[in-house]
């Protein structure tokens, strides 16, 4: 799709948008507050996909730009779905600087694993090695 625009100028970003798909849309970060999802993108690569200046897409990734990266927030707006966006933000996650010489670049993903394989992705090669914290609830807590 020639019209859509990718660009990681963060001061671009809807950043009201974002929050809203986030905690009414995704299935990752229902609940997270405003200020949660701004110092996220404040510290991350992110990226936003646009077309005719209106946000239609957004992917952010945190990485040290040196060993690793993480793949996360991958967003298109449903009713921009199916114009090949989250293609070009891939692209364009994989052509920036950030990431050229990362070892490891994970993401996890409980529905999209065919759109990641076409740009390289696998399952993990050696997942018995890979420990986490994970709160699945920590958004909907209080305090």
């Amino acid at each position: 799709m020639t019209d859509i625009i990718i660009n990681d100028d963060k001061s671009l970003l809807d950043v009201i948008k974002i929050h809203d798909f986030l905690t009414q849309h995704s299935t990752w970060a229902k609940g997270i507050n405003l200020a949660t999802v701004a110092t996220s993108i404040e510290h991350s690569i992110c990226f936003g996909a646009y077309l005719n200046d209106e946000q239609v897409g957004f992917c952010r990734v945190i990485t040290d730009q040196a060993t690793f990266a993480n793949l996360v927030d991958v967003i298109v707006w449903p009713e921009h779905r199916g114009k090949g966006i989250s293609g070009l933000l891939m692209a364009a996650v994989l052509q920036h600087p950030s990431v050229q010489q990362v070892r490891r670049f994970t993401l996890a993903t409980s529905n999209a694993h065919g759109l990641y394989q076409k740009f390289g992705f696998t399952a993990l090669s050696r997942p018995d090695s890979f420990m986490e914290i994970y709160k699945p609830d920590i958004y909907s807590q209080t305090g």
